[in-house]
């Protein structure tokens, strides 16, 4: 028989990474979608591509939606990356990327309607996160529902569903759920201001939250920081 299949969106982070495991691991047909954005950490895209081939996924797309033009982020914009903060989570940081996951999960829908796939994975998460507003559960229930409104797999009355398996873990919980499952973390980048050659600044938002979630589980960190 057949596995369903569902797209995965994967960005070359930890969290995605997990996430197209777990999708995997569920027993589904994975379709991998990345987004090459406009984004200053655009190592993340052949990070993306390590971890679809370290997950035997043969299906990976890779699309252009250039949000520099938009701006607005420390990701998309010449406007520095914060560092050392204190106090991650308590505000909507300027590394936000307006409508990001709105752009993504659309492009993602688009892609499973074509490919008949009813499920789409994505790595958000609502505990040890940056505080972005496109990460919490209500939005993507919202999501969800458009979805099935806006579509005409929606509309034949099949339900589209957004699957978000990391959304009330916290890091420490993803780098042991994701070592379960053999995501090889080494191959992964989650820092939003990387150097040249991809090692992470270890000072951004992403990294201290990867390093913390590294140490409270117990596992060594793999990433190659530049301090």
């Amino acid at each position: 028989m057949q596995s369903a299949r569902a797209v995965v969106l994967l960005s070359g982070g930890m969290d995605s990474a997990t996430a197209a495991a777990i999708a995997r691991a569920d027993g589904f047909d994975v379709c991998a979608l990345s987004v090459r954005y406009g984004q200053r950490h655009a190592v993340e895209i052949e990070a993306a591509r390590r971890v679809a081939a370290s997950l035997a996924i043969t299906r990976h797309l890779v699309v252009d939606a250039d949000l520099r033009g938009i701006g607005g982020s420390a990701l998309t914009a010449d406007i520095p990356v914060p560092k050392d903060r204190a106090a991650i989570g308590a505000d909507i940081p300027i590394t936000y990327v307006p409508a990001r996951n709105t752009i993504f999960l659309a492009y993602a829908l688009g892609w499973a309607e074509v490919l008949g796939a009813d499920d789409i994975f994505i790595g958000a998460n609502a505990v040890d996160y940056s505080g972005y507003p496109d990460c919490r559960p209500e939005y993507l229930a919202a999501f969800e529902h458009l979805a099935t409104l806006a579509t005409r797999t929606g509309v034949a009355g099949a339900r589209l569903a957004i699957r978000a398996p990391l959304l009330a873990l916290t890091k420490a919980q993803i780098v042991r759920r994701g070592t379960d499952l053999d995501v090889d973390f080494g191959i992964t980048v989650s820092c939003y201001d990387p150097a040249p050659d991809g090692a992470a600044c270890g000072r951004c938002d992403a990294c201290q939250l990867r390093r913390k979630g590294f140490t409270e589980a117990g596992i060594a960190d793999p990433t190659r920081y530049r301090r």
